[in-house]
């Protein structure tokens, strides 16, 4: 465990932050679920989960302390009609300003106590997308540079003067402690890439830089997990089908809405195994998230509920000499300062 991790568990601790989660056939073994401070202004993590005893999924307020406000049960306490249904993100996210003026109210005048992040399951905050996920290619100099040798594709010299965009299938998605399906048949290569994704708020096309971040309802940890193998030589260096292996693409552990997220003070962390791969901040995000938006939104139409990973740093195994990759039994953890970390457990 490196000293910033056990930093932050510290922290955790002091403040009543960390719940013990023992999750069955998740990845989390005895290891801490970290809630971490908001980065910006008082915000709201908004989760999806289900309990021990039931399989349905239900939307919930995590609070500073690890308890979870169920959002139904305590709509029905406060006799709030609720303009979304409650077991859907998206179906929030669709609400708008309407859901969140009303989730603030529930958690103003929510009782004390209820289950905490150790007593229930912890799903994905989108687990059914309703298009591919979108994504970003070398967004990090330093993951462009670190790559120029592996890559399958040689021509690619120079860095791209606009984002490079592709996007991961829905069946990608993967719950933050869930584990990562791993098939020798077919890949010996499975590689991390830590990432911040971004949930978009409010349907938008053709927009200004100037306006995008209005459009970003949240954030949430993203790893990209990527099948080397197949992108690089089965696949001759076209990423669709090397990133839209099943199950490989674990996000949450929550959405950390956006007036809690300072972008300038997060960094995006990749372990494995307690070792950290990947650390990098926002601010060496070489396009930034405005721009990103803005460039993706031409003559795109983009929805609540679309996700944007938007890029790895440095650090990732196929790069490294020799190459490293995940292997059955690795757990591999992916934080995002401000916002979580997730932990899956190749398997």
């Amino acid at each position: 465990m490196d000293i910033q991790r056990r930093n932050l568990l510290k922290a955790g601790m002091a403040l009543g932050a960390v719940a013990t989660a023992e999750y069955g056939a998740q990845a989390n073994d005895s290891e801490p679920v970290i809630i971490p401070a908001f980065s910006g202004q008082r915000g709201l993590r908004i989760a999806n989960f289900s309990s021990r005893s039931s399989s349905q999924s239900a939307l919930g307020i995590v609070t500073d302390s690890g308890f979870v406000i169920h959002i139904a049960q305590e709509a029905r306490r406060q006799k709030l009609m609720l303009a979304f249904e409650p077991t859907s993100m998206l179906s929030l996210l669709n609400a708008g300003d309407v859901a969140l003026a009303q989730l603030q109210q529930l958690m103003s005048h929510a009782r004390p106590g209820g289950l905490t992040v150790s007593q229930v399951k912890l799903l994905s905050p989108i687990p059914r997308p309703q298009s591919n996920i979108y994504a970003v290619g070398w967004n990090y100099l330093d993951h462009f540079e670190e790559g120029k040798n592996a890559r399958a594709d040689k021509s690619v010299k120079e860095y791209p003067k606009v984002p490079v965009f592709f996007s991961k299938g829905t069946q990608t998605m993967n719950g933050p402690f869930d584990s990562i399906p791993y098939d020798a048949s077919y890949s010996t290569a499975i590689d991390w890439e830590a990432e911040i994704a971004v949930i978009i708020g409010k349907k938008g096309k053709n927009i200004p830089e100037s306006e995008a971040m209005n459009y970003v309802f949240g954030y949430a940890a993203y790893n990209d997990t990527t099948a080397r193998d197949v992108q690089q030589k089965r696949h001759s260096g076209q990423w669709f089908k090397g990133k839209s292996l099943d199950g490989h693409g674990p996000m949450g552990p929550w959405i950390v809405t956006a007036n809690a997220v300072n972008l300038q003070d997060t960094r995006v962390i990749c372990r494995v195994n307690g070792v950290q791969k990947q650390n990098a901040s926002y601010e060496q995000m070489y396009f930034k998230i405005p721009v990103i938006i803005s460039e993706l939104s031409k003559g795109l139409t983009l929805l609540p509920g679309d996700i944007i990973a938007t890029g790895t740093p440095s650090g990732v195994g196929y790069s490294r000499n020799p190459p490293e990759f995940l292997k059955p039994g690795d757990v591999m953890e992916t934080e995002i300062t401000g916002v979580g970390i997730i932990r899956n457990r190749i398997a």
